[in-house]
Order: C-alpha cells, then structure tokens, then sequence
C-alpha cells in the first residue's frame, strides 16, 4: 500500500486533496490587503474588522452616556452592569478603591475592547477575532507594562522601584548575581510576552477549531455526493455549534482573564501599604 500511494502522479495526489474540505490554515488569518494596497495605510480584513469594532464600541458607549436617565433601562442598565463589573470586580477586588479609581477607565477599556474584539471571531461577516493575529494582543501588553512602570516610577522613584523589581527582599546577596538578570529578562520580556501569547494562541485555535468544524459540515453536505457521509455532516455541525458557543465562554473568559492580569500586574509594582 506503501509503495502505491509513493507511485502516485502529482496529478493524482493534487487531485485526491482536492477532493476534501477547505481546510483553514494560519494563512486565513495573513488576508491580502482590501483597501489602499501598495500603500503605508494598506488596511486588510482582520484590520478593518478592528477598526469596525473599535467604532462599534465607541458609537454604542457614547449613545448610551448621552442617553442616560435617573431610572436606567434595561440597556443601560446592562451596560452599567458590564462597567461595574469591571470596576468592582476586577480593579476594587484586586487593588482596592483608593488606587483602584486612577485605573479604572484603562481596565475598563482594555476588558471591552478585548471582548468585543474576541467576538468579532463569531459575528457573521466578520468571522475572525480582532485579536487572532499578535499585533493586537502586543499593543495591549505593552500598554499594561509601560502602565505597570509609570505606576511603580510615580509611587516609588525609579531607583527604589528598580530596587525592589531586582533585589528581592529576603534573599542572601550572591544568589542576585544569577537573580537580577533573570528578574530583568522576566520584567521586560516574559511577562509581556506570556499576556500576549495567552491571549493570540486561545483566539487563534479556538476560530480554527470552529472553521474546520463549519468547513468540513459544507463539504459533506454540499460538496460530496454521497449521501452516507451526510450524518457526518450532522456531526460536524453540531461540533460547530458547539464550539461557538464555547468561543463566547473563551471570549468573555479571556478578556476577563486579562483585565483581572494587567490589574494584578500593576498593583504589584505599587507599594505593599496604602496611605
């Protein structure tokens, strides 16, 4: 068997891969510019759809500021729920109100903006997440730690805030020779880097796992003849189902995850007392 699939033609091993589903690759997520091509300002899907989303979030949060009454609405009430939440549950809980009040419209920010943009992966039309490319997820890291430095600048100088970042209290003083350069790589590098892939690999996977469920549910349905293989179809439809409904968990749970992070991050570099 062996030795007949490696005596196939070319033609024939193109033919026999053609004949499955379309399967995405990472390829999807690199689209060819749509808009402006040949230029600096070459503007793509993934980009327009950030650009979209972004006007969406600015466009429903200002009606509803202006719109805004004594007796709130059921939508404005939804939309003071989802800002509450933010501040009370992530920012107070973590940072307290006293220093947490100067961070909550940039936490707050940051938790809408990922969240819509997550969603974006599941809006008919858009079909991919604003953040399944690391672009977007980097610029909201660097944002938290050049926040996290500002905060720990302001608070405590930049030499005591130098000081406690790379001298730990508590630790004999050889083991900084092998320690500062390990807690400076990690100040500077790991920590973005891990906020930034934790949220680029989640949104990534989980829209190739709904594509390849929605690709291969077209195929047995639409683009093969066999009716035997139509229950598969159900199969993977189902599958697709399923998993958008849980890409809005991953959606919502990682936006979550990196608010409640950045906030976390920055307390850190706040001093341990409050005045």
């Amino acid at each position: 068997m062996v030795a007949g699939i490696a005596g196939m033609s070319a033609a024939a091993v193109t033919t026999l891969a053609a004949s499955g589903p379309d399967i995405p690759s990472i390829d999807d997520f690199l689209p060819e510019p749509a808009l402006f091509a040949g230029t600096p300002f070459a503007i793509n899907r993934i980009i327009l759809v950030r650009i979209i989303a972004t006007l969406l979030i600015v466009v429903v949060l200002g009606i509803s500021a202006k719109r805004a009454k004594l007796i709130p609405g059921r939508w404005q009430g939804a939309v003071e729920w989802l800002i509450e939440f933010v501040q009370n549950s992530i920012v107070y809980e973590v940072m307290g109100e006293l220093r947490g009040k100067r961070y909550v419209p940039m936490i707050t920010t940051i938790f809408l903006s990922i969240l819509v943009f997550n969603l974006c992966g599941i809006i008919p039309g858009m079909n991919i997440a604003a953040t399944a490319t690391i672009t977007m997820p980097l610029v909201f890291a660097l944002w938290c730690f050049v926040q996290y430095w500002i905060a720990g600048i302001r608070e405590k100088g930049l030499g005591h805030f130098l000081k406690d970042e790379l001298f730990p209290k508590g630790i004999p003083w050889p083991i900084y020779i092998l320690l500062s350069p390990i807690q400076l790589i990690e100040l500077l590098l790991i920590r973005p880097f891990s906020l930034t892939i934790r949220l680029f690999a989640n949104m990534i996977s989980g829209h190739l796992l709904v594509a390849l469920c929605f690709a291969a549910t077209q195929w047995f349905f639409i683009e093969t003849s066999t009716k035997a293989m139509m229950p598969l179809g159900i199969l993977t439809f189902a599958g697709g189902a399923f998993m958008t409904v849980f890409e809005m968990a991953v959606a919502a749970l990682q936006a979550f995850i990196f608010a409640i992070l950045t906030t976390a991050y920055i307390n850190m570099s706040l001093p341990e007392t409050e005045e």
